[in-house]
């Protein structure tokens, strides 16, 4: 390796964690959004070898993010017509991971949040996690979507608006979000209707990715009562091979299901108030293949 391209090599992995960031948060892929930031390498080497790349942090991000809204913008019209709901991928440590093995995530790339992004447009998702989330000024996201700075401008308004709408708050210590969830795990896998009611919003919402490949609800559940019963029904049927565990769930506390040492389930608990809000499964094969970061359940 030349001297140059290792100098390249080292700037770039100082930015990889970055340039992973912000390809999820617009993708809402993990798996996709390293596999664009390892392409976008040979691109870098390929542009410098042109001329020379003075700013590889900030190249880097707009190829990256450019690449990142093409696929998205495949993607788009493939969601719609999932099967069920689509829900982003979840990136799983184990609860307590080692700094050495726990994978970096920016702190706002909670699970709800990625969840809420799924319904902007490819414009206007790009350029609020882009300017809003990544500092990125209004001419370096035009680079990206192929707009004027006033039009991205306006995009990132209207995101900005549904986003404060529909994104809870993560003001919640991690702390007392563990313990909501492990209260609701005691309830849920108590059979107890009354006490798991007890620690849900009224207006909780349940949805389930199972991928096309495995069962799964359609339809999002929603309100207290609805999704206890739910929850408890699930909960009867759990085998013996199987059992749940507190995970790291995109930084936060949330559940996994682990039958021997497969991952079959991730459970992202939204919690507002002290209460969960929001109940997203993640079931399908494909998005837990590569989502437990922290090595095999022990």
């Amino acid at each position: 390796m030349s001297a140059r391209c290792q100098i390249l090599a080292e700037l770039y992995d100082e930015a990889r964690p970055r340039l992973v960031g912000v390809a999820y948060a617009i993708l809402g892929s993990y798996a996709e959004a390293e596999d664009i930031v390892s392409e976008c390498w040979m691109r870098l080497v390929e542009a410098d070898a042109g001329q020379p790349v003075l700013d590889v942090e900030g190249w880097s991000i707009v190829a990256v993010s450019r690449a990142a809204i093409d696929v998205l913008r495949s993607a788009h019209h493939r969601r719609e017509s999932y099967p069920g709901s689509w829900l982003p991928e979840p990136v799983v440590d184990a609860a307590d991971p080692d700094p050495a093995d726990r994978v970096t995530l920016d702190d706002r790339l909670r699970y709800a949040l990625l969840v809420v992004l799924e319904s902007l447009s490819p414009a206007e998702r790009t350029a609020w996690v882009l300017h809003d989330l990544f500092e990125l000024t209004f001419a370096d996201v035009a680079r990206v979507v192929g707009r004027s700075p006033a039009a991205v401008r306006q995009l990132a308004a209207r995101a900005r608006r549904h986003v404060a709408e529909r994104a809870p708050r993560f003001d919640i210590a991690p702390a007392e979000h563990r313990a909501v969830v492990e209260r609701f795990l005691a309830a849920a896998t108590g059979g107890s209707l009354a006490d798991l009611v007890r620690y849900l919003d009224p207006d909780v919402v349940l949805t389930s990715d199972g991928g096309g490949e495995v069962s799964a609800v359609r339809r999002p559940v929603v309100g207290a009562d609805r999704v206890a019963r739910f929850l408890v029904g699930i909960a009867g049927r759990v085998r013996p091979d199987e059992r749940v565990v507190v995970v790291s769930v995109n930084g936060a506390p949330g559940l996994a299901v682990f039958r021997a040492a497969a991952l079959t389930d991730v459970i992202a608990l939204t919690v507002s108030g002290g209460l969960v809000s929001r109940v997203d499964f993640v079931r399908a094969p494909a998005k837990l293949e590569r989502a437990w970061r922290s090595g095999a359940a022990s």
